[in-house]
């Protein structure tokens, strides 16, 4: 059957509107100083309806346009208007590469957001667009500002802690979340102190981000996909950024290689020192170091073809001196390329990827605990360009070794050593027809455990120029488990293994129909434009987790089973309020949740079941020349569930067998629990606030001063509860950062 699948696939590629009779205008539009891809300007043939935007590439398709001669229009907020005098054949298939330049005018237009582009010609159902513009509209930490802070604003994401903090999005765990760097897997995409990111902001040119529903172009996980791509090096001169705060410092480094003007290399380092500058300047240890470094070159062509090399090393390190020692090394290389055949209508892209994940926990108590997952993945994907849509299908293949040891406290032993392979192959169609726009597409996914049919939809309608309607719904599934369980509220030994096929039987006796994870997905919402300036998205979902694997928390020998089998369900509603002018940001976001698991019968709330989040986020420049730049964020949450506590006794070992001598014997003080996290923390709240002064020397010369407070009005967040020592352990405290940057 895949074989079938993958022949027809072929056969489409080769033979998909070739007879078309009118012609086509494509190419790609570019920054004339820098040579980078312009995402989201408007391209149009003057006086006709026909019109694109570019894409994340620059690359814009004008597909069955009459032949005759034409002007091609291109316009962007902050540059100049192009336009260029073209003739076009019948059948023929122009590339034209189009270079804007920027614009010194002052002008009172309104930028629309790459977002609001896209609401009209996309689904875009639970779907976020991060591009490096908006990464800087969070208040930053030492003048830095970073995907994981931006990530804690989007709506459904649950963000459970400052320190060793995970974000679950709209119900999924961290496991089921897929974070893609230019197509490889990041399986640890942020640091343990939960402040960081493992990626530059600098060198992030967009991230999509889907909090469910997204189309079968991915594949793998049950919750949510983020995929991030980079940019490509400044291909017209050698420049950078260097920076430095009370938390690390950083270099960035980009430009040509060649004279061509098409041939580009990146490079990127941050370092952190936080664990010897937070008791300095804080009198507040936080044993977190980390090093992130990450590498690009870019090969073009004339055309627009391109081809990438990269790769990335991040490392990540938290030491409690005669207590535990926890690191974690993250490394990845790959390569992908677009290709622009002069004759075809059909867009051709490819990656092949190789990335390892390794974790170690020593513990003074414990023994030693590891955890690694490697594995390499080769993907191919074909676009092509049909008058009111595209079509686009492609295959993927993955193979992944993972290693597993630990102890559970009872310290019986689980290992797995595991070869495994996935193979999918999917079909996504995109029409555009008058006010809908639709989208069905098919993705089979084949693992070692069995096969996996998934259709997925999505649609959406524009019931006027301001008021649209969107659903998406499929299936999905995954291989992949976690090494700690979901009911942990504190772990920073986060590994990775594969499904296990020795499940435990259900609660009446039967073996599941299934061996891998299951989730269907279904959302509704609606986008309103209320003016220029200001939108309203509003979006309703739930996600049935059908099938969850999990680690079994309470195994107590090794005749117990190393895994339990759940299930989950996730429901809640989003709303988001947008607005911004040409000086004020303004992002208002709430999200209500309610998050249930069953096990064998039981029903229980997992710890990240925050049911009310709150986030308001303002961003205001002022000054001459708007050279000043004040940011605040304020988050309130309502209390995460816990475990509450029941009573307490002691635990007498029986280590000498029926000779132990119970009676004088001291044991070790242990907890009686109550029902599992029927108890509530007190909510959550926050205020972080960020000042920075902008100073210009030159066009390609600029200062930068920034000053920031975490925690600004030192809110005791509780963190955990320290039952044994009947010790309340808060969140971090009031931080004051402090930072300066050059760019050149």
């Amino acid at each position: 059957m895949n074989k079938k699948i993958l022949l027809l696939l072929l056969g489409i590629f080769f033979n998909i509107n070739l007879f078309s009779q009118k012609g086509s205008i494509r190419g790609f539009v570019s920054d004339k100083s820098s040579g980078e891809p312009i995402m989201f300007c408007n391209v149009t043939i003057d006086g006709t309806s026909f019109g694109s935007q570019t894409d994340l590439n620059g690359m814009y398709n004008l597909s069955q346009v009459p032949e005759g001669n034409h002007k091609i229009v291109v316009t962007f907020v902050g540059y100049k208007k192009y336009t260029e005098n073209i003739s076009l054949k019948s059948g023929e298939i122009l590339n034209i590469k189009i270079e804007l330049e920027t614009s010194t005018v002052k002008i009172d237009e309104i930028e629309i957001s790459a977002d609001r582009l896209e609401m009209k010609t996309d689904v875009k159902a639970a779907s976020i667009k991060i591009t490096n513009e908006d990464l800087d509209l969070v208040p930053t930490i030492g003048g830095e500002s970073d995907l994981a802070q931006y990530m804690q604003i989007i709506p459904g994401v649950i963000f459970t802690g400052d320190q060793g903090g995970q974000l679950y999005i709209r119900g999924g765990s961290p496991v089921q979340n897929k974070v893609l760097l230019d197509g490889m897997t990041v399986y640890s995409p942020f640091h343990s102190i939960g402040l960081f990111s493992v990626f530059d902001a600098d060198i992030i040119k967009a991230t999509d981000v889907y909090t469910g529903g997204f189309s079968a172009e991915y594949g793998g996980r049950v919750s949510s996909i983020m995929d991030i791509k980079t940019k490509d090096g400044n291909k017209k001169r050698i420049q950078g950024k260097l920076s430095s705060n009370t938390f690390g410092s950083k270099l960035l480094l980009e430009g040509p290689f060649k004279v061509d003007g098409n041939s580009s290399f990146l490079f990127s380092g941050k370092t952190s020192y936080l664990d010897k500058t937070s008791e300095i300047i804080y009198n507040f240890p936080m044993p977190y170091s980390y090093t992130d470094l990450y590498g690009k070159f870019t090969f073009g062509s004339q055309n627009g073809s391109k081809a990438n090399v990269f790769g990335f090393n991040f490392q990540d390190n938290v030491n409690y001196q005669g207590v535990s020692d926890l690191q974690w090394n993250s490394v990845g290389a790959g390569s992908d390329f677009l290709l622009i055949p002069g004759n075809s209508p059909v867009l051709i892209e490819g990656n092949f990827a190789y990335s390892k994940y390794h974790i170690t926990l020593e513990e003074k108590s414990s023994p030693l605990r590891e955890s690694s997952i490697a594995g390499g993945s080769m993907g191919f994907d074909f676009t092509s360009f049909q008058p009111k849509g595209k079509v686009k299908y492609g295959f993927d293949v993955y193979s992944f070794l993972t290693k597993f040891k630990t102890y559970n406290s009872a310290n019986a032993i689980i290992e797995q050593d595991e070869n495994t392979s996935e193979f999918s192959a999917y079909v996504n169609y995109q029409y555009n027809a008058n006010r809908f726009i639709v989208e069905p597409g098919f993705r089979l996914q084949r693992y070692n455990l069995e096969n996996s049919a998934e259709p997925r939809f999505g649609i959406k309608y524009l019931a006027s120029d301001v008021l649209r309607f969107k659903l998406a719904t499929g299936i999905y599934s995954q291989n992949i488990i976690s090494t700690i369980s979901d009911r942990d509220v504190v772990n920073l030994f986060y590994g990775f293994l594969t499904s296990p096929d020795d499940l435990p039987l259900d609660e009446n006796g039967n073996e599941y129909k299934h061996k891998i994870q299951k989730a269907k997905h279904i959302i509704v919402g609606g986008e309103y434009d209320i003016n220029l300036k200001m939108d309203l998205q509003i979006e309703a979902y739930i996600k049935d987790f059908t099938q969850l694997t999990n680690i079994n928390r309470e195994m107590i020998s090794n005749f117990d089973n190393e895994f339990i089998v759940e299930r989950g369900i996730s429901k809640g509603a989003d709303f988001l309020l947008k607005y911004k002018n040409k000086k004020l940001y303004l992002w208002t976001v709430y999200s209500l949740g309610i998050i249930q698991r069953y096990d064998e019968g039981n029903v229980y709330f997992p710890h990240f079941d925050r049911r009310h989040n709150i986030n308001f986020v303002s961003s205001y420049t002022f000054g001459n020349n708007n050279s000043w730049k004040a940011d605040a964020r304020w988050n309130l949450g309502s209390g995460f569930p816990f475990t509450q506590t029941q009573g307490y006794y002691e635990n007498i070992t029986f280590v000498g067998g029926i000779n132990t001598d119970y009676i004088n014997q001291n044991g070790e003080l242990d907890v009686i629990y109550a029902e599992l996290n029927q108890g509530r923390l007190p909510y959550y709240h926050r205020l972080d606030l960020s000042l920075s002064k902008t100073i210009e020397f030159s066009k390609n010369t600029i200062l930068e001063i920034s000053a920031s407070v975490t925690n600004a009005y030192n809110r005791e967040n509780i963190f955990y509860f320290n039952r044994i020592e009947h010790d309340r352990v808060n969140q971090l405290p009031l931080l004051p950062s402090g930072g300066i940057s050059l760019r050149f």
